[in-house]
């Protein structure tokens, strides 16, 4: 056979057998993608497992990200959820309300305006009431939560309130009763705890700039662990004699981190303290 004829031969075999093995490749490679959702849910679950593992997240003994811990808000939220201006009681904010506005009624936009003109007098916290929530998420005091299977204990150095988040799968109790804190049940959703808050009173703001709610608050507060020092707090409010459409607020809440640092006594005085005990 002449020589070019054989090189021919030669380089168009080759060819072909880099070609058969680039088909072979394919082929493995399809066949285990194949497998592996045919495997399905576990093989992803397993995947998620993995990932959870190596996140570095605190977990309790029942595999849920631990919650437990001293946290506090650093935001200014409690002197006003929405952007504002620097003014005589207040610090600027970039606010913590997602779109930047409350979709309020017109009627309920005008109560506020006239709340804020008052606020000095009229916020509910002037007379040591309970803030409310979420308010006293944001409240610029630290809270504390110890964490167990079926159930959540909120301690907040805020005039000793305490809360309850009930994640045992019971409902809320039927009919309304008006709570300051409201009635919090409890469940995950993934890595994140949803806690659904119903069964306020009206005597509560959201703020100090005197952003309000009706006793038909209802609210979805989210607790979803960033990494073991934050926690990324997600609250969805619903009222609708108040607001024309559901809305959220959005912000961090840190762990407290210093040694020996714990909760301490808060006794809340009313602005005419002084008056009735000179």
């Amino acid at each position: 056979m002449p020589a070019p004829m054989a090189l021919m031969l030669r380089s168009s075999r080759g060819m072909f057998e880099s070609h058969i093995a680039r088909v072979a490749r394919r082929t493995l490679i399809a066949a285990a993608a194949l497998m592996a959702v045919a495997a399905g849910p576990a093989t992803l679950v397993r995947a998620e497992e993995t990932t959870a593992a190596r996140s570095g997240l605190p977990r309790g003994a029942d595999g849920k990200p631990d919650l437990t811990g001293i946290w506090e808000a650093l935001s200014t939220a409690e002197w006003g959820i929405e952007p504002h201006a620097a003014h005589k009681d207040a610090p600027a904010s970039l606010g913590v309300v997602e779109g930047n506005v409350i979709p309020y009624q017109p009627w309920a936009l005008a109560r506020r305006d006239k709340n804020f003109a008052k606020r000095a007098t009229l916020d509910p916290q002037t007379k040591c009431f309970m803030p409310g929530v979420p308010r006293i998420t944001y409240t610029p005091l630290p809270f504390q939560i110890f964490q167990s299977g079926k159930e959540l204990t909120f301690l907040y150095q805020y005039a000793h309130s305490v809360r309850t988040i009930h994640a045992n799968g019971a409902p809320h109790p039927p009919g309304h009763i008006d709570w300051w804190l409201g009635d919090s049940r409890g469940h995950w959703e993934g890595e994140t705890l949803v806690v659904d808050v119903t069964d306020f009173n009206d005597q509560t703001w959201l703020d100090r700039a005197g952003n309000f709610h009706s006793d038909a608050l209802h609210v979805i507060e989210r607790y979803a662990l960033v990494d073991a020092d934050h926690i990324e707090y997600r609250a969805t409010m619903e009222d609708p004699k108040v607001f024309t459409r559901p809305w959220n607020i959005s912000l961090i809440l840190y762990r407290h981190k210093e040694k020996n640092f714990q909760l301490l006594e808060h006794e809340c005085y009313t602005f005419d303290y002084e008056r009735f005990y000179p």
